[in-house]
């Protein structure tokens, strides 16, 4: 390890077979021979290290995996199909029935299902604080809590949340503190270096960055990933070889990529706190963010999330999309191209207006996963879909 993100993303890799590969191959296989009887036995007895089966390890897996080890200064990890069979995963390994979780309300629309639908079946009961009041959150613990969990910067509101502060709480009360790092990705923001235990990724997103697979990873500490990789061992939600090798050659240009969609983020957020059709904008990078101060403390750059208001709630939101003209109108975020959504009248349209409101999202809230085009192209088409959406108005 070099100690700079950049050449670890980049220089970190299986070691080369022998063919003398520049470039780690594919490994398309789903299981692994062995040279005699008492090989395999000690190599299911784990007296040896090695690859057993595909669903258990694989080398594509294993570099991708070890390279996020390093670029988030983990002890171990584990990689999975998706960021939601990651959540899912690490939930089932480490607790029991009876067991409570803590949570910051503004999580994931799909974590929140999981907490408010699927745990209850097994009587995990969760209890949340809002972003902008975790202070409350102490109060909540009680004698059978053993998770508190939160995502920061938030989805789609972009609160920020102060990891220095939920990681001492933890620690004071002995739960385990594990945080979805997804907006950041390792390269902004490292929730271990503030006490967290557990680091959850959706590798779909930035870590991709081109909008080509799935995947998901946990990182942390290496007694609770044991617990997490026997689950999913005998659960089965491993990340594919092929998924496993694309991510590890995206990670070579996760810096760069990232750097730019910061920089053009930026740039979309002050250009938005100018325009008269918008009545809100939210980056952590803004020194009108509520938490702008915590933002810079635990991380690089805001990330390449913005969110704005548009005059005129609902109506003027799907009327906005509609007048979108070279943005991608989409479901994922982190990709090279710039995505449009607006969550009221799409992602979260299930939700009551009053659920809504409660995470921050208003009937108007626009989120740009701002991409990797030319600044100049994506503010000309955020800037004329807004003006001609709001003369109808």
């Amino acid at each position: 390890m070099s100690n700079h993100f950049e050449t670890d993303a980049i220089r970190l890799q299986t070691e080369r077979s022998q063919f003398s590969e520049h470039s780690a191959p594919l490994y398309l296989t789903s299981s692994f021979v062995f040279e005699d009887a008492e090989d395999m036995r000690a190599s299911f007895a784990e007296e040896k290290q090695r690859n057993l089966y595909s669903r258990f390890s694989n080398p594509n897996n294993s570099e991708f995996v070890n390279k996020m080890i390093a670029l988030e200064g983990a002890e171990d990890g584990y990689a999975f199909a998706t960021g939601m069979s990651a959540i899912f995963s690490t939930f089932g390994a480490l607790l029991s029935a009876g067991d409570h979780i803590v949570s910051c309300r503004s999580v994931f629309g799909s974590t929140h299902s999981l907490f408010t639908k699927y745990l209850p079946k097994w009587n995990i009961e969760t209890s949340y604080f809002k972003a902008n009041e975790a202070e409350s959150l102490e109060s909540l613990i009680q004698d059978n809590t053993k998770i508190l969990y939160v995502e920061t910067p938030t989805n789609p509101g972009v609160d920020v949340l102060d990891l220095e502060v939920l990681g001492k709480i933890a620690k004071k009360h002995n739960i385990l503190f594990v945080v979805d790092n997804c907006f950041a990705t390792p390269y902004l923001q490292n929730p271990i270096q503030f006490g967290a235990d557990l680091v959850v990724h959706s590798a779909t997103k930035l870590i991709d960055g081109q909008g080509r697979v799935l995947g998901g990873v946990v990182l942390g500490k290496k007694e609770l990933i044991r617990e997490i990789y026997l689950f999913s061992r005998n659960t089965g939600p491993a990340l594919s070889p092929f998924n496993a090798w694309v991510l590890s050659k995206s990670l070579e240009t996760l810096a760069v990529r990232v750097d730019r969609h910061c920089e053009n983020a930026l740039k979309l957020a002050q250009l938005l706190e100018t325009h008269e059709n918008v009545n809100l904008v939210k980056y952590p990078f803004l020194k009108s963010h509520p938490k702008y101060v915590i933002a810079k403390k635990q991380m690089k750059q805001g990330g390449n999330i913005v969110v704005f208001e548009v005059k005129g709630g609902l109506e003027a939101g799907r009327k906005f999309l509609n007048k979108i003209k070279m943005c991608s109108l989409s479901a994922n975020l982190g990709d090279t191209r710039t995505i449009v959504t607006h969550p009221a009248s799409t992602t979260h349209s299930k939700l009551s207006e009053e659920d809504r409101l409660e995470v921050g999202i208003t009937d108007g809230l626009i989120r740009v996963s701002v991409g990797l085009e030319n600044i100049k192209d994506i503010i000309n088409d955020i800037n004329q879909a807004l003006d001609s959406n709001m003369k109808k108005v």
